[in-house]
């Protein structure tokens, strides 16, 4: 049973809900907090507008005794010693001001107060005035006949003409202001769910709709692992996207494995094809030579033998270098390599060599080198000449012979593994096809390179150019 959330599909719809439901929680707890300060400084603004009403009309000589306060807002009045002078009209209970008293306790005549009769204001005028400063706020509660809720308080400051000083709070109710936000908390948290599994939804086709070419591209692979025909492709779907992107890589993966399996399996079957033909006639040789000891060749089974050996050591070569076997790292000599191989050969002529030393394999080098001169002295009419220079930082070996030289259009081909040109057939002169093929894997690896051309007496000439130590 397939775990959950572990298809790429299940993650992507997880995720970008997870990501959506964030969003949207953090973007309605940012509302909520806006709306509910916009609603208390509306309130607070109602409170004070409604206390500065009451101060004023105290402030233009209306006695504290005689103010008209509605029910419409709860207000307290109270003079310098916190002492409640006036309450709006069935205030039953308030809390969140000065006094939670709503019984006036100033004298009736509002002696001392600032209520005193008009020939004493007139006789001591005095400078009336309401505060201009913010009013302070603060959040409470109000009791209005038997009915209890929130209110925001704003209290004002105002001096009478007597130069009485009172104090005014008026209130604002928050019960809108919190109907609001409940009512903004309920719709969003209604809201959410439907709208996350629409997210979830709307992601999981569109991931699963993206992901279609995926699927078209893993069914492929499979029915090609299990065919075993490389010669299948994968769709590629006309997006120009990554998965497009993908599939044209696995294709050219594709093309360059079948390539390989090809050459392998071309190599194996002329690998069995040159063993066949040595062994078969060293067979011929020691059956003959049991039944009739005097007919024995000796000198054409150890030339069979030799060749069978050459054969399976070029072979063993061969399939190390394709296991990615690295050259041991080495300082060689690339001159006294020239000159041993030279050495032992009637025409090959040294010309300039220059003392360069380069990173690698000395015995590689050597079967490159070797390789180069037995195909050079193959094709030789008379003379094969060898140079080495230093160019630019490389190692420069230069093999020219005076044969017919090798055609334009051969010249990357005698590269390959078992090719021998029309010249080079017959076995009894030529290799099995593979010293050339051996040449270029071992000078690549050392990270080099190898061409043919056109030599100075008419021949070929090989040209070996790799990495010289400074």
């Amino acid at each position: 049973m397939a775990r959950p959330f572990r298809t790429v599909r299940a993650r992507a719809a997880l995720a970008a809900t997870a990501v959506v439901a964030a969003a949207l929680l953090v973007a309605g707890i940012a509302v909520t907090l806006a709306l509910r300060a916009n609603l208390q400084n509306q309130a607070g603004l109602e409170a004070e507008v409604a206390a500065r009403e009451v101060a004023s009309r105290l402030a233009t000589g209306t006695p504290v005794g005689k103010l008209d306060l509605d029910e419409d807002h709860p207000v307290q009045v109270v003079d310098e010693d916190d002492r409640v002078c006036a309450v709006s009209e069935d205030l039953q209970a308030i809390s969140g001001t000065v006094s939670g008293s709503v019984r006036p306790a100033c004298p009736a005549d509002g002696a001392g107060s600032g209520s005193g009769d008009d020939d004493d204001e007139a006789d001591d005028p005095g400078e009336s005035e309401v505060s201009d400063d913010d009013p302070e706020l603060t959040d409470g509660s109000a009791t209005i006949d038997g009915e209890r809720g929130p209110y925001r308080f704003a209290a004002v400051e105002t001096t009478t003409a007597a130069g009485a000083t009172y104090t005014v709070y008026a209130g604002a109710s928050l019960e809108t202001q919190q109907s609001a936000v409940s009512t903004a908390v309920r719709s969003m948290l209604i809201g959410l769910p439907p709208l996350l599994a629409v997210v979830a939804g709307v992601t999981w086709l569109v991931t699963r709709r993206a992901l279609r070419p995926v699927e078209g591209i893993r069914g492929e692979m499979a029915a090609i692992t299990a065919s075993t025909d490389l010669s299948r492709r994968v769709p590629e779907p006309d997006s120009g996207d990554e998965i497009a992107r993908l599939a044209r890589t696995t294709n050219e993966t594709l093309t360059a494995l079948e390539a390989s399996v090809d050459r392998q399996r071309r190599f194996v079957a002329d690998a069995s094809h040159e063993l066949r033909s040595p062994i078969a006639s060293l067979r011929t040789q020691l059956e003959v030579a049991e039944a009739h000891p005097e007919l024995l060749d000796i000198g054409g089974a150890v030339a069979d033998t030799v060749r069978l050996q050459g054969l399976a050591a070029d072979l063993l070569l061969l399939a190390r270098l394709d296991a990615g076997e690295e050259p041991r790292n080495g300082q060689v000599s690339l001159a006294d390599v020239v000159r041993e191989a030279a050495g032992r050969r009637s025409k090959v002529h040294c010309g300039e060599l220059d003392e360069v030393e380069i990173t690698g394999s000395r015995g590689q080098l050597e079967r490159v080198l070797a390789n180069l001169l037995d195909n050079a002295e193959r094709h030789a009419a008379d003379r094969v000449d060898v140079s080495l220079r230093r160019e630019e930082g490389k190692a420069v070996l230069r093999v020219a012979d005076d044969g017919p030289g090798v055609p334009a259009a051969d010249r990357e081909r005698i590269f390959e593994r078992f090719v021998r040109l029309d010249e080079a057939r017959a076995r009894d002169d030529g290799g099995a096809g593979l010293g050339l093929a051996i040449v270029r894997d071992v000078v690549v690896r050392h990270g080099g390179q190898v061409t043919v051309g056109d030599g100075p007496r008419g021949g070929a000439c090989f040209t070996m150019r790799l990495p010289a130590v400074r």
